[in-house]
C-alpha cells in the first residue's frame, strides 16, 4: 500500500520547497521558514506547528512533520534520550494517548511507508530539517513510535524508499545516528564559537570543524556544546592525535615531542606557539567547555604523550 495521489503531490511540493530552502540557508532553517511553509495549488501550507505532530488541513490522515524543541543551554538534546538500542529515533506519542488523532495518523504512515519531515531545534528559533523519515514501528506499551531517517536520494518517484527499511535496517541506523549525533551537535558548536577556531581564531568557515572533547564513542561523550570545540582542520587533527591537550584551566599544553622538533613555519606557528595559550571560549558561560570533561580528556593526552 502506497501514498495516495493527492497526498503524494503535497509531499513532493513540500520536499521541493525544503530543497530550495536548504540551498538558501543550509541545513539550519530560521523559524519563519518552516512556519511560512510552501505553496500548493494556490494555498499556503505550513510545515509545522507547536503540536509536535503536524498534519495540515490539506492532508487527509497522515501528518506532514514531527518536531522536537531545542534543548535548554547545558542540557542534552531531548532526542538523545530517545535513541533506541538499534540507533533509531524513539518519538513519544502526543499527549500519551494512543487514540489521539495525531498518533493515529502517524501510525497510519507505517503500512503506507509515507515519508514525513523531522524538524529538531538547534537553538530557539532555528530548526534542523531532515527528510525523508519513516515511521517503522509503534509501541503502545512505551507510548513511542520508532523513526528511521534516510537520505533524499533513496526516494523513488512515488516517494517510496528504494532501500527497504526492514531489510536494510543498518542503512537507516547509520543515517539516523549521523543526523542526530553529528548534525545538530555540529551546528550548535559552530554557533557557540561563532564559526571561529578556539585555538587560532581562524574564521574561514570551510576550514572549521566541530570537535568533541571526549569522543562520541566515549561513555561520557555526550553531543552537547559543553563537550565540543570549534577547531580549524589543523588543530582538530592535532587535538585528535594528542599533539596538544587542554587543561581544565583552559590553557593549552603542547606535547613535549612537538615542542622539541625543528621544522618549518607551520609547526612553529601552528603548534609550538600555541603552547600555554588560553582557549578562546563562547561568550555564554553556559556553553563553555566543562572542566570535568577537559580534565578527563587531558589525562588521555598525558597518557599518550
Amino acid at each position: 500500500m502506497g501514498v495516495d495521489s493527492e497526498d503524494l503531490l503535497v509531499r513532493r511540493a513540500a520536499f521541493d520547497r525544503l530543497n530550495v530552502l536548504r540551498d538558501s540557508f543550509g541545513d539550519v532553517l530560521p523559524r519563519d521558514e518552516p512556519v511560512r511553509g510552501f505553496q500548493f495549488d494556490g494555498r499556503q501550507v505550513a510545515f509545522l506547528s507547536q503540536r509536535g505532530i503536524f498534519k495540515p488541513a490539506i492532508l487527509r490522515t497522515i501528518p506532514l512533520s514531527i518536531y522536537t524543541a531545542a534543548p535548554k543551554p547545558g542540557r542534552v538534546p531531548p532526542y538523545e534520550d530517545q535513541l533506541s538500542d538499534e540507533g533509531l529515533l524513539l518519538y513519544k506519542y502526543f499527549q500519551n494517548d494512543p487514540q489521539h488523532r495525531d498518533n493515529v495518523g502517524l501510525r497510519a504512515a507505517i503500512s503506507t511507508r509515507t515519508p514525513i519531515v523531522y524538524f529538531y531545534g538547534i537553538t530557539p528559533g532555528q530548526y534542523f530539517a531532515t527528510w525523508p523519515v519513516y515511521v517503522v514501528a509503534d509501541d503502545p506499551g512505551s507510548l513511542t513510535f520508532t523513526i528511521a531517517m534516510a537520505d533524499p536520494q533513496v526516494l523513488g518517484a512515488d516517494l517510496q524508499p528504494m532501500v527497504d527499511p526492514v531489510l536494510n535496517r543498518s542503512y537507516f541506523q547509520s543515517v539516523t545516528t549521523r543526523r542526530i549525533h553529528q548534525g545538530a551537535f555540529s551546528k550548535r558548536v559552530m554557533a557557540a564559537y561563532r564559526r571561529a577556531c578556539a585555538i587560532c581564531r581562524l574564521k574561514e568557515a570551510q576550514l572549521i570543524d566541530a570537535a568533541h572533547i571526549l569522543p562520541d564513542r566515549h561513555p561520557r561523550g555526550e553531543p552537547i556544546v559543553q563537550n565540543g570545540l570549534a577547531l580549524c582542520k589543523l588543530h582538530h587533527a592535532a587535538f585528535d592525535a594528542n599533539l596538544f591537550g587542554i587543561r581544565p584551566d583552559r590553557r593549552i599544553e603542547v606535547s613535549a615531542r612537538i615542542l622539541g622538533e625543528t621544522d618549518g613555519p607551520m609547526l612553529r606557528h601552528g603548534l609550538q606557539e600555541i603552547h600555554d595559550a588560553n582557549l578562546v571560549e563562547p561568550v555564554s558561560t553556559d556553553l563553555r567547555p566543562r572542566a570535568d570533561l577537559l580534565e578527563e580528556r587531558f589525562v588521555l593526552f598525558q597518557e599518550a604523550s
